[in-house]
């Protein structure tokens, strides 16, 4: 989830993983895949940086499975 601050002031927050595209036109609009928009002031470059960091968060701690980590040869 990234935190967001839409055009009234309030903060959204939003699922990253949802998020299908980032318009800047002239202010950010979020789509997400259920059909949602938001228009927010964060510019498109934080929106991603925020995602990025995000991503880094959640999937630093996954490790990379070896295939052949426990393949006897028989």
């Amino acid at each position: 989830m990234i935190r967001l601050q839409k055009l009234n002031g309030t903060e959204v927050v939003v699922n990253a993983e949802l998020i299908e595209s980032v318009e800047a036109a002239p202010d950010t609009v979020i789509n997400l895949a259920t059909g949602n928009r938001f228009l927010v002031k964060d510019s498109v470059d934080e929106v991603v940086a925020k995602v990025i960091e995000y991503r880094k968060k959640v999937y630093a701690e996954k490790k990379a499975v070896n295939p052949l980590e426990y393949y006897e040869k028989k």
